[in-house]
C-alpha cells in the first residue's frame, strides 16, 4: 500500500499529460506531500465533454462511496486492491463506470523492515518524468448541504513476486513462531504505473483494456532508495 506521495507542480501534470487550458478547474498548485484524507489533484477523463478530454481535478485521498452517511469515513479507502476492485462494495461502482484516474506523483514512499526496524524509501522514476499512478474516482454530494465533494483512491497489487517492492512493508507475522510468514503468505503490495502510452486507454477504454494494464511496474522504471537521515 502507499500512504504519502509527492506531487508535482499542477502546471507541470497539466504539461506532462497534456491537459488543455480552460479544461477541469485547473487549480494552480506547488508541489505537496500527500497524505490519506489530503487534498490533492488527480487527472481523469472530463466529465462535461461530448469528445474526449482529460482534466485536472482537485480531490480527497480517500474516496467517499455512494453509500457514505457522510464525507469524513471511519475506514480506510485511500489504497484499493486491484484484486477486488470489481468486487468491494466502495470500488465497484466506480471502476464498473469506468471512472478511472491518473494519480500524479514525483515520488512516492514506502517503509522498509529488512533490519528489523522501519527505513523509508523513496521511489522516483529512473526516467526522471513524474509517476502517472492508476486510481479510482468518485463524485459524492452531501445530501444536507448539497455540498459537492470529489475523491480518489490509488489501486494496488499484490507484489510478493516483484524484486524490489516485495521488499516493503513489515512482513506478516506467524502467531505461533513469531516469525514471518514465508513469502507465499504475505501481501506485499505495489502502486501501478500507468504509461504515457496508455493513458488514453486507462482513462477512455473498456473495463477489459483497463483490466489488460493493472500490471506491477517494470524494474527498469524504479530509481529508489533509502531516504537520507
Amino acid at each position: 500500500m502507499c500512504n504519502q506521495y509527492r506531487t508535482p507542480e499542477s502546471a507541470e501534470a497539466e504539461r506532462f499529460w497534456r491537459i488543455h487550458e480552460g479544461r477541469g478547474r485547473r487549480p494552480l498548485l506547488p508541489p505537496i506531500n500527500v497524505f490519506p484524507r489530503s487534498q490533492a489533484p488527480f487527472i481523469r477523463r472530463a466529465r462535461h465533454e461530448t469528445g474526449y478530454e482529460r482534466e485536472l481535478v482537485v480531490g480527497q485521498w480517500g474516496l467517499i462511496p455512494w453509500f457514505a452517511k457522510e464525507p469524513k469515513l471511519s475506514y480506510s479507502t485511500n489504497n484499493a486492491r486491484g484484486e477486488e476492485v470489481e468486487s468491494k462494495a466502495s470500488y465497484k461502482d466506480p471502476w464498473k463506470r469506468g471512472q478511472r484516474c491518473i494519480i500524479p506523483a514525483i515520488s512516492f514512499i514506502e517503509p522498509n523492515w529488512e533490519s528489523g526496524k522501519n527505513q523509508w524509501w523513496q521511489f522516483r522514476r529512473a526516467d526522471g518524468a513524474p509517476w502517472g499512478l492508476a486510481g479510482l474516482w468518485n463524485t459524492w454530494t452531501d445530501k444536507a448541504t448539497g455540498e459537492v465533494h470529489e475523491s480518489y483512491t490509488m489501486i494496488t497489487l499484490n507484489a510478493n513476486a516483484h524484486p524490489l517492492m516485495s521488499r516493503m512493508h513489515k512482513p506478516l507475522i506467524d502467531g505461533a513462531t513469531q516469525r514471518p510468514l514465508p513469502m507465499e503468505l504475505q501481501d506485499k503490495r505495489s502502486v501501478i504505473s500507468i504509461e504515457p502510452g496508455d493513458v488514453d486507454l486507462w482513462l477512455a477504454g473498456t473495463m477489459e483494456e483497463a483490466r489488460a494494464l493493472l500490471q506491477l511496474p517494470a524494474l527498469e522504471l524504479f530509481d529508489a532508495g533509502p531516504v537520507a537521515a
